[in-house]
């Protein structure tokens, strides 16, 4: 008989399960729950850096198992300490000693868990990336193993029955935040290695990712918009793309409730002005097929109370980056209204390659 590609140790009906992230560990806890294992998430990640990419996938994970009421344990967060770790390991390149020596202080940490809270076996969702080596991760859990007596390895590799396939069509189905690299700097190639025309490539290929998913995902992200601006009078909005934020039904709302709205026009000599907003009537296309208002020129800024800004990306520190033809910051430059970006929760990404004239936003709502 063929032997499963899965399968279950004998009497394991817990497992403290290691996880990197909410993409990775989607398909497998879906499986160990199907399987009749009870899944105890352990977000221990000291190696993701910045502190910002950390904070985006511990909230990932942690929404994840919220969503399906298992437990979920945050381990410290500690980069200094595993810089100090890996000290003499930075040159490895991928697949290296330094990959190995993360992932068996990782591992380490994980069995020391699983025996705090009772649970005998322990597995990391390591397991499941392409992008890793499967022999390094068994031999950092048989070292984890021996060192914690009263521990087992699940070694496993999550790869198989399907459940690759299943974590892609998870990571759409959740609209979770699909990070573009292992985690510390070493895998980030330091900061600013992304440069801005392979972060929109990036971004193009996330969007097409998550296509069904996005009319949900901005409805979502439309009625936080509605909240934040309440008591605003004025605001400068924008009418999307199919792939941007989708703000319609927001535009019409406002307008209808008597607030002043605002969509951009590019005018011949590639500038951007503003011309008021009252019903899909007074749109035509206009430049890059993108419906514009057909008014008259609105120029009083100081007026406008808040700014609705599309991007391709946007980091923690407000950082945007947008289409890689400047409209957006030639034209903020000019107003000191407050700025927030719209965006998808993938396009939250850990750092904004930024030039000087790049204008930072002062909040953003991605989801």
């Amino acid at each position: 008989m063929k032997e499963p590609a899965i399968s279950v140790p004998q009497g394991c009906k817990k497992v403290l399960l290691h996880a990197c992230c909410a993409p990775c560990s989607s398909a497998i806890v879906e499986w160990l729950i199907a399987n009749g294992v009870r899944p105890t998430i352990f977000y221990f990640n000291p190696n993701i850096w910045p502190l910002e990419e950390y904070e985006i996938r511990k909230n990932e994970s942690k929404r994840h198992a919220e969503g399906l009421g298992i437990e979920w344990i945050d381990g410290d967060y500690d980069h200094e300490q595993w810089r100090c770790d890996v000290t003499g390991l930075e040159g490895e390149p991928e697949r290296g000693q330094r990959c190995e020596h993360c992932f068996a202080l990782r591992l380490r940490a994980t069995a020391l868990k699983a025996k705090e809270v009772g649970i005998r076996y322990f597995a990391t969702t390591l397991a499941s990336s392409r992008w890793k080596s499967l022999e390094q991760i068994s031999r950092a859990g048989m070292m984890a193993q021996e060192a914690v007596p009263g521990t087992e390895f699940w070694a496993q590799n999550w790869r198989k029955g399907g459940l690759q396939e299943r974590r892609n069509q998870l990571l759409k189905e959740y609209g979770f935040y699909n990070q573009q690299y292992c985690g510390c700097e070493f895998s980030a190639g330091g900061a600013g290695a992304l440069t801005k025309t392979l972060l929109r490539e990036q971004i193009r290929e996330a969007k097409q990712q998550h296509a069904q998913q996005l009319p949900t995902l901005s409805a979502a992200i439309v009625s936080r918009l509605r909240q934040r601006l309440t008591d605003v009078r004025t605001v400068m909005a924008y009418w999307p793309l199919k792939d941007e934020v989708d703000i319609r039904p927001l535009v019409d709302s406002l307008a209808a409730e008597g607030k002043t709205v605002l969509l951009p026009k590019v005018t011949n000599d590639e500038t951007m002005e503003l011309r008021r907003y009252m019903s899909m009537a007074d749109l035509q296309e206009g430049a890059f097929h993108i419906l514009e208002p057909t008014g008259e020129p609105f120029t009083d800024y100081e007026q406008i109370d808040i700014v609705l800004v599309p991007g391709m990306a946007f980091d923690a520190a407000g950082h945007r980056l947008g289409r890689g033809r400047g409209y957006y910051d030639r034209f903020l430059i000019q107003t000191a209204c407050r700025k927030i970006g719209v965006c998808f929760p993938f396009q939250r990404v850990a750092e904004v390659p930024v030039d000087a004239h790049d204008v930072v936003m002062d909040e953003v709502i991605g989801g």
